[in-house]
């Protein structure tokens, strides 16, 4: 009995290591999403820079965690729940890893646009995207730290406000875009910048799915929550 106790907290002490590092994946993203959209409004190019390098450090992370994850179900044999946890930890490090390369990616459009002629209010719009994601990112990591389910169906129902703060960017775009040619080239920058945000709040949302999965064993019901008119007509 004791040396089942033994495996047992050996196990917890790993899983905990694990999340740890998750939660640092997690806070290294919402920087990087937050420093690229102040690198953008205020045309900070070694911000911008600083955030696209720093995407290894992220990539590492994942591969850090799916090793451990990989050496946890080798050398404990985790099942039921267990085992539910570990692979939950390994998508969500997945999940956290995209992010970062959109954020990485919303650095190197940065750099692009800091060459064009700005597009009046964008910067800000952007911004304010940023934030609402950044937040929803956040309290997806929160719910799974806490195995909140409460709290990851607000996630998930919070990402139809996103999908609306995109298309209200989406329309500005294509209303610059209409009104002079020349502003065609950065509206295309800041429109796909716009959706790298946009595909980071989806990525958040899908964060909570796995936790209300991990929380009750039972995937959410009904369609996941869009607003998207991007997306509409497509698949």
């Amino acid at each position: 009995m004791l040396t089942e106790q033994h495996i047992m907290s050996a196990f917890d002490r790993d899983l905990e290591a694990v999340q740890a590092m998750i939660m640092k994946m997690g806070g290294l993203v919402e920087a990087a999403l937050s420093d690229a959209a102040k690198a953008l409004e205020t045309q900070d190019e070694a911000l911008a820079e600083q955030v696209r390098r720093g995407d290894t450090a992220i990539d590492e992370l994942e591969e850090t965690v799916n090793a451990e994850c990989a050496r946890l179900i080798a050398l404990r044999g985790p099942i039921a729940g267990d085992l539910r946890t570990v692979l939950t930890v390994m998508k969500i490090a997945s999940a956290l890893e995209r992010c970062g390369d959109y954020a990485k990616n919303l650095a190197k459009r940065s750099l692009v646009l800091g060459a064009l002629s700005p597009i009046p209010g964008a910067a800000g719009g952007i911004r304010r995207l940023a934030r609402q994601v950044g937040l929803l990112l956040k309290d997806a990591l929160d719910a799974f730290i806490a195995r909140d389910a409460v709290l990851a169906e607000e996630v998930r129902q919070r990402d139809r406000e996103v999908d609306q703060m995109y298309n209200a960017l989406f329309r500005e775009f294509l209303t610059f875009m209409m009104e002079d040619p020349r502003n065609i080239t950065a509206c295309m920058h800041l429109h796909f910048i716009a959706k790298n945000i946009e595909r980071v709040g989806d990525h958040a949302t899908t964060i909570a799915e796995q936790v209300i999965y991990l929380t009750t064993g039972k995937t959410p019901v009904g369609d996941r929550p869009k607003a998207d008119i991007t997306e509409e007509g497509q698949g």
